[in-house]
């Protein structure tokens, strides 16, 4: 789709889910867009499917299903969390679709959220992909205000200095 946003393979972070990226300042949360995880991009879903943005392995996924961690083969370390406040639900509308310490590929489904109970609750489900290591990597958020697709549209490149 994004032609232009494709780098070398092996070097990007691909969409989580379908739907549109938006910078971590337009994050209603402070946590996130005062980075004070880290810095990535956020991904407001039009799907119920939250996929791996890279090959590598999961490092872990939240007792509360709401976050999952990876770390990729060059030892960059991240972080996707689904929605805001998402902590708060104790798992309740989660499902797991892999399991802490298996190898993912880029596009793997990793965690199902049910769209209707969050839409019911009124729960934001804008998703962060947070690089948790960044200063040991050069990276660029793309695709900011566009459309994405999950596994398939870059939205940071980055390598190692």
């Amino acid at each position: 789709m994004f032609s232009i946003f494709k780098k070398k393979e092996g070097l990007e972070l691909a969409a989580v889910a379908d739907g549109r990226c938006i910078s971590l300042a337009e994050v209603n949360d402070p946590v996130f867009s005062g980075k004070a995880l880290g810095d990535g991009v956020a991904i407001v879903p039009e799907d119920s499917v939250i996929t791996a943005p890279c090959d590598g392995q999961l490092s872990m996924v939240a007792d509360t299903l709401h976050a999952f961690g990876m770390t990729r083969d060059d030892g960059l370390e991240l972080m996707v969390h689904v929605g805001i406040d998402t902590v708060k639900l104790g798992g309740e509308g989660f499902e797991a679709l892999a399991s802490p310490g298996a190898e993912v590929k880029k596009g793997t489904p990793v965690i199902r959220f049910n769209a209707a109970l969050m839409q019911e609750k009124g729960i934001d489900m804008t998703t962060m992909l947070i690089l948790l290591n960044p200063a040991q990597y050069q990276f660029k958020t793309l695709a900011q205000g566009q459309q994405v697709k999950k596994g398939m549209d870059t939205v940071i490149a980055c390598s190692q200095p």
